[in-house]
């Protein structure tokens, strides 16, 4: 299947395109080998300068990989970067409930992993919190950008301390998607509020190593939101 002729308004952004499209339509299979610049020229009606550019921003995109003396492979047919796009444009409720998933399972692998350290961020990031709040348990004026990250440290404590990993940087990819999310709804009065005794509950079960109890703990603080969540929604 030829590409289409490539447009003169940007070339290396119309290339780009092109380039990308051929991908997500299944063009190319990941690991297979994109024609050469030259023939990549030919079908696209320009300069092999512009195909090599074009090619370089989808291996920096994670879509293509050159290997040295053996072309360029096909490393994924989607653009990871949209997929963050998509991600950080997701509900709250959508990212409340991959919350659930990630951190109920490192709430339990912090139970059975954790070390001393673990729980002394874990506890100076809710107490450094808790200074923040006002007599009705709500951020201070002016305060809630940093409420919400004492916040995130702490959730990034519990998932660290499972010490896996995969399960640390996933989070850390997806936590500026729960930062987001967790600042739009601080500033919501029709949420509820973050209470400390659940986050305690979650640290009191890591604390004594017991992963039912954690995980447990987990769901019942991020299924409270998810709920108030839901019934906003179908209010709306």
């Amino acid at each position: 299947m030829a590409l289409k002729a490539a447009g003169r308004q940007s070339l290396v952004d119309t290339v780009v395109e092109a380039l990308r499209a051929q991908l997500a339509a299944g063009e190319w299979q990941v690991g297979t080998r994109i024609p050469t610049e030259h023939a990549l020229a030919e079908q696209l009606q320009v300069g092999r300068n512009t195909v090599r550019e074009a090619v370089r921003v989808l291996v920096h995109a994670g879509m293509l990989r050159s290997r040295q003396g053996e072309g360029t492979f096909v490393v994924s047919t989607a653009d990871p970067a949209e997929v963050l796009r998509g991600i950080r444009r997701a509900g709250i409720r959508d990212v409340l409930e991959l919350r659930i998933a990630l951190e109920a399972e490192a709430a339990r692998l912090a139970a059975l992993r954790h070390d001393p350290a673990d729980l002394e961020r874990m506890r100076a990031a809710l107490d450094a919190q808790a200074e923040l709040e006002d007599s009705e348990g709500r951020p201070h004026s002016g305060s809630l950008e940093l409420y919400a990250d004492h916040d995130i440290a702490f959730h990034r404590a519990v998932v660290e301390a499972a010490h896996n990993t995969a399960l640390t940087a996933t989070y850390g990819w997806f936590s500026s998607s729960v930062r987001e999310a967790l600042v739009t709804a601080l500033d919501d009065q029709a949420m509820p509020k973050i209470v400390h005794g659940d986050h305690r509950a979650v640290l009191d079960a890591i604390a004594h190593g017991d992963p039912d109890a954690a995980e447990r703990a987990t769901r019942a603080l991020l299924e409270r939101p998810k709920r108030a969540v839901e019934a906003l929604l179908a209010g709306d």
